[in-house]
């Protein structure tokens, strides 16, 4: 088939390499020229694994184009609008001018008998707003697809999603959304060949499907969270909790792993922009649900740098500060809401000295930050740091030697901020270890000075001080083992 891509952004970009994998003829249409030349030399403009190749094979075979000309579309038979919904910036609601703009812009270019369909995060309602639109174009076909990738497997979830979504006039069994069902039967035929499931509903259902994903699966990130924070307070292990919890079939372990919560463009948008519909539709118990689950997930990055400055025991002004990670998860350059940069933020205006290191978010990170410092080298990001914090879990540091880093810090202090480290590796090698919702494990949370546990003894040592300057930070049960 031939088929257009409007917006080549982390799904346009994407859904066209697939559709090409797949067979058809794409064009992406984007209206940034620098990204479309560079998504014509088969180089992504950001980060993504597996989609550089995915690129490469849509432009060797002929089958994927990329161009800011709207009039390449004409002959296409389904349109795919894939443009960016942000945050609007003056309240909570999701900013649909892009999704509109793009719907206009295609419409003079619209075949008899196309199909215009949706797969942007919209709130319900939206796809009457472009029915609006296209409301003089009685043979135009309409409807909803949303997405379901996640950054830093978008190329896999692409491939092999786990269910396909067909938003259809009348929904599921309606004479209406016949049409439309059978040209994204067709668009997608290797993928129902190869059994993804596939469910076909009304608009309004299609419209709230993504929204509703993300806003359970923000829910479990916060609840383990608010877990975490209670097992701080009692002594309880977190990691222990959540692997028990997630034995019950009924719950499960994925997105139930505590640590500094949840960012990106996704996420905190859409429960946001949830809530605002919640609000428009007079749901007063959704608004407040995702108003509890983005306030957990804010306080994370605010109890992340409490505990920094217990390790630095009260004091982060003049100290040397390492955050390993930018990108607000592992495996994507994509620092929207990162909550690692949340994090170094508030460091440097407590007065430490802040320097953040990642694999790929660099380059877009000091653009936005210039107040921190950024280097790109682990090695030298690590020297003489006075504690370290662990804050996006890429591969390379979850695989850090404590030995190798130790060599370079000046304290041996980590904080781990997502509980991916062998912490007991880690303090075999002399290092002192803090999650989150670990229970104070390796710290004194006992008031009082001329602590004698092994932790401040070693601390002790470590600083060249006596007892009276240092204040125990382990908690009470620990403290006594110790």
């Amino acid at each position: 088939m031939k088929i257009s891509v409007i917006g080549c952004g982390y799904l346009g970009a994407v859904h066209a390499a697939t559709l090409a994998s797949m067979g058809h003829s794409v064009v992406g249409i984007d209206v940034d020229s620098s990204k479309v030349e560079q998504l014509n030399k088969a180089v992504a403009p950001f980060h993504e694994p597996g989609l550089d190749e995915l690129l490469q094979d849509g432009r060797t075979t002929g089958r994927l184009v990329f161009t800011t000309d709207f009039s390449t579309a004409a002959e296409a038979q389904v349109h795919f609008l894939c443009v960016g919904t942000p945050q609007s910036k003056t309240s909570d609601t999701a900013d649909l001018s892009y999704l509109m703009g793009a719907t206009k812009s295609l419409l003079p270019h619209l075949a008899k008998g196309a199909a215009v369909v949706g797969k942007s995060t919209v709130p319900v309602g939206t796809v009457e707003t472009l029915r609006t639109i296209l409301a003089r174009r009685s043979d135009v076909l309409l409807g909803w697809n949303p997405e379901f990738l996640r950054q830093g497997t978008a190329v896999k979830d692409s491939l092999v999603p786990d269910r396909l979504v067909y938003g259809v006039p009348g929904g599921k069994g309606a004479a209406a959304g016949a049409p439309v069902t059978a040209v994204l039967d067709a668009v997608y035929e290797p993928l129902i060949s190869a059994g993804i499931p596939r469910l076909v509903c009304n608009f309004a259902t299609a419209e709230l499907i993504k929204s509703a994903s993300n806003a359970f699966l923000a829910t479990k990130v916060s609840f383990i969270n608010a877990m975490a924070e209670l097992c701080d307070a009692s002594g309880a292990d977190v990691s222990e909790l959540s692997e028990a919890m997630g034995l019950d079939p009924r719950i499960g372990n994925r997105y139930l792993h505590a640590g500094l919560g949840f960012g990106g463009g996704c996420l905190p948008k859409d429960i946001r922009s949830f809530r605002a519909q919640a609000r428009e539709l007079s749901v007063p118990s959704v608004d407040k649900w995702m108003a509890l689950v983005d306030s957990v997930n804010l306080d994370q990055r605010s109890r992340a740098v409490d505990v920094a400055r217990e390790m630095c025991r009260g004091f982060l002004s003049g100290r040397t500060v390492t955050i390993l990670g930018a990108a607000f998860k592992p495996d994507t350059d994509d620092i929207r809401d990162s909550p690692a940069l949340d994090v170094a933020q508030q460091l440097a205006a407590a007065g430490a000295h802040v320097t953040v290191t990642d694999p790929k978010a660099i380059n877009n990170a000091w653009i936005r930050y210039p107040q921190i410092r950024f280097e790109a080298d682990t090695k030298r990001a690590l020297e003489g740091a006075e504690l370290v914090l662990l804050l996006t879990e890429w591969d390379e540091y979850v695989s850090l030697s404590p030995s190798v880093v130790g060599g370079l810090v000046r304290r041996r202090m980590v904080l781990d901020a997502r509980n991916v480290l062998d912490a007991e590796a880690w303090r075999s090698a002399g290092w002192t270890v803090r999650g989150l919702g670990t229970g104070g494990v390796g710290y004194c949370r006992g008031a009082g000075r001329g602590c004698r546990c092994d932790t401040c003894r070693r601390e002790e040592a470590r600083a060249g001080v006596g007892p009276e300057g240092l204040v125990c930070l382990l908690s009470s049960a620990k403290h006594a083992k110790s």
